[in-house]
């Protein structure tokens, strides 16, 4: 698999397209991070992680509104294998004019766009969350 975060965000979404309750993702630190982000913005009900003797798992559980509406609109991902991007502090992306978040990869760990304005870093734009 040569990118892991992308294929962590498809899981992500086509579970959400069948109305899913749960998703199963092979972990990683990088998917841990930007689940856990998702966890703290609201977007996911829970994440949890199954030993099963290699990596582990990753358990999404997912978050819908009303008549089983998903929260999550859409996901994104920015920067590719093939075509990194980057972004600094003064230059950082608005996903939705401020409904969403986008999530970066910077040297004081991952962190959504908002955190990352507040501690003055810039990085690697990983996705957009809305």
């Amino acid at each position: 698999m040569t990118d892991p975060i992308a294929d962590m965000l498809t899981r992500v979404r086509n579970a959400l397209m069948v109305n899913k309750d749960t998703v199963e993702i092979p972990s990683s630190n990088m998917k841990k991070a930007i689940a856990d982000i998702m966890l703290a913005e609201g977007f996911v009900s829970d994440v949890k992680l199954v030993e099963d003797g290699y990596n582990g798992k990753l358990v999404i559980t997912l978050k819908y509104a009303g008549k089983r509406q998903p929260v999550i609109n859409g996901l994104k991902r920015v920067s590719k294998p093939g075509l990194r991007t980057y972004a600094g502090v003064e230059n950082m992306p608005k996903v939705m004019n401020g409904m969403g978040i986008a999530v970066l990869s910077t040297n004081k760990g991952i962190m959504t766009d908002k955190q990352a304005k507040a501690a003055n870093v810039g990085g690697e734009v990983l996705c957009y969350i809305w």
